[in-house]
């Protein structure tokens, strides 16, 4: 089944979920640009066709008019031309050939190029989205790292935070203690002195 220009306008693809894909507005472009490239190609074989189609029509009218334009002679009698009719014929059906050979390469030549092109802004977008998902990879991979080193940092200051903590009350608790043995040595002096008054 031959593929048209409207086959690929209408294209539809799937959309990937939760995977990488292409950019759907860059691939419609792209196909945008080869429409418009293979209607042209279209366009040109279309014309040469018609040109072909032209010249062997003039071709074959040609050897009629050689002969209903055979000159006459003074006595009136016609001048026979008949080999020069078939050289003409047989000269215009090797034009014909040859211009039909000519349009065919250069159709096939426009073919492949478009089909060239084609593969290789194909290859180039291919290359482009690999070099987007291994930058995108190396950022991710560099953030991670960084959010795993400030992870470290933090935790270290944590335990740090937490053995302030521990030191502070264990230092308060000591405090506390000792002004508390002083206030009962203090009430048991001042006690001992009332009492002996």
């Amino acid at each position: 089944m031959a593929l048209t220009p409207e086959d690929v306008v209408t294209k539809q693809f799937q959309h990937v979920r939760f995977k990488e894909g292409f950019d759907p507005d860059e691939v419609d472009d792209f196909l945008d640009e080869i429409v418009v490239e293979w209607r042209k190609t279209i366009a040109e074989n279309e014309e040469l066709k018609a040109r072909v189609a032209e010249l062997e029509a003039a071709a074959a009218a040609a050897p009629v008019a050689v002969v209903e334009a055979a000159p006459v002679a003074e006595s009136g009698a016609v001048v026979e031309e008949a080999p020069a009719p078939a050289a003409a014929a047989g000269s215009g059906a090797a034009a014909s050939a040859g211009i039909i050979e000519l349009a065919q390469r250069l159709h096939d030549e426009h073919v492949a190029e478009g089909q060239a092109q084609r593969d290789k802004l194909i290859s180039d977008a291919q290359a482009q989205a690999a070099s987007i998902v291994a930058e995108a990879e190396a950022k991710s991979r560099d953030e991670i790292a960084r959010l795993d080193a400030e992870r470290a940092t933090l935790e270290t200051r944590i335990s740090e935070l937490r053995q302030f903590e521990r030191d502070y009350r264990s230092q308060l608790r000591g405090f506390i203690e000792e002004k508390l043995r002083d206030l009962d040595v203090a009430g048991a002096t001042s006690g001992s002195s009332v009492s002996a008054s």
